[in-house]
């Protein structure tokens, strides 16, 4: 694999604009840290270099990737071992240079299969996290063709329709906690029943579903976003439910922009993706709606201050009020930041 596709910085840095709207304040809803032998490190002071780079980012959520875990003791609590290391990175960019992005927020993970031990797994991560412990991501992501993928989903089988999932994300919602999920365009059917029956938990969808352009779905893409069109209308139906508009420049999108010599820029990028954006935002609202970096995922395909100039030219004509809460109000609400 080239360096260009693992969104090396050089590769990256070939775009240069100047940076659109720079004061507007940006909570950056998603993002994630990880060393990976196999693939790439993404640490604190790579994503602080993203975050300065030009948009006023003040504060972000940390979503949960598998990172930290704890290598010794049971099962069910090793991955509070990435609340306790990103607390400590919070605790790192409170203490450091004073224009630095915020980690205010962690969204952990828990298997919410696990009946009467996932409040002991809740009850861990809120005490790691001082404070910053906002909810669960335990992602339905699944796709029974995986080696055509790029970054596969491990989901389980059907799992959003399993009783003891559901019953694990309705305790989310007494506990006054978030649960969101990142899976797949043919699953956002099986995911609305999913919000319909946790009617009290504030259930976020990352990534629109992440509609697929790859493998066997290259050459549908026409009727495949027909289709989502309609599940994302109904899935909006769900007045729990909210999204995180972005992470549309994974490679398994199939825009084919980390192989390219060079990254997109911002009007390549609004013109192959901004349907999604505005379909969307007519659906939920923007008081329902937030953008996200999901970096350093889509870092594979497009820098940071190119990736916020497309989300800013994508809005260009909504209200202030409206910018404001996809940008940051949105995520400072739900997240209760």
């Amino acid at each position: 694999m080239s360096d260009h596709s693992l969104g090396s910085r050089q590769w990256l840095d070939q775009v240069q604009e100047d940076i659109i709207d720079p004061e507007r304040e940006i909570v950056d809803p998603h993002h994630h840290l990880w060393r990976r032998k196999r693939w790439f490190t993404y640490l604190p002071e790579d994503f602080w270099t993203d975050t300065g780079s030009g948009h006023n980012v003040t504060k972000t959520v940390y979503v949960q990737c598998r990172s930290g875990y704890r290598t010794e003791g049971p099962e069910h609590l090793k991955p509070v071992g990435e609340t306790e290391f990103v607390a400590d990175v919070a605790e790192q960019s409170r203490q450091g240079a004073g224009d630095r992005a915020q980690i205010a927020g962690i969204v952990s993970h828990a298997n919410l299969l696990l009946g009467d031990l996932v409040e002991e797994i809740l009850d861990a991560h809120e005490e790691a996290g001082q404070g910053l412990f906002k909810g669960i991501r335990h992602a339905g992501a699944r796709e029974e063709s995986p080696a055509k993928l790029m970054i596969p989903g491990l989901g389980e089988k059907d799992l959003f329709s399993q009783e003891a999932f559901r019953q694990g994300v309705k305790l989310l919602g007494r506990r006054v906690l978030t649960y969101e999920s990142w899976h797949y365009h043919h699953q956002i059917k099986s995911f609305i029943e999913l919000a319909r029956s946790a009617a009290d938990t504030l259930i976020i969808q990352d990534h629109f579903g992440t509609p697929l352009g790859v493998g066997p779905y290259r050459d549908n893409q026409d009727e495949i976003f027909r289709e989502w069109q309609k599940d994302i209308a109904e899935l909006a139906r769900c007045e729990n439910v909210y999204a995180k508009l972005g992470g549309m420049a994974m490679p398994d999108n199939g825009f084919g922009w980390h192989l390219r010599a060079k990254p997109p820029t911002s009007d390549e990028f609004v013109k192959a993706q901004q349907a999604y954006y505005l379909h969307t935002i007519e659906c939920f609202g923007p008081r329902r709606c937030m953008f996200e970096s999901n970096f350093p995922v889509d870092r594979l395909s497009i820098s940071y201050p190119v990736l916020f100039n497309g989300f800013k030219k994508i809005v260009a004509d909504f209200s202030e009020d409206e910018k404001d809460m996809m940008f940051s109000g949105t995520a400072t609400r739900v997240y209760k930041l």
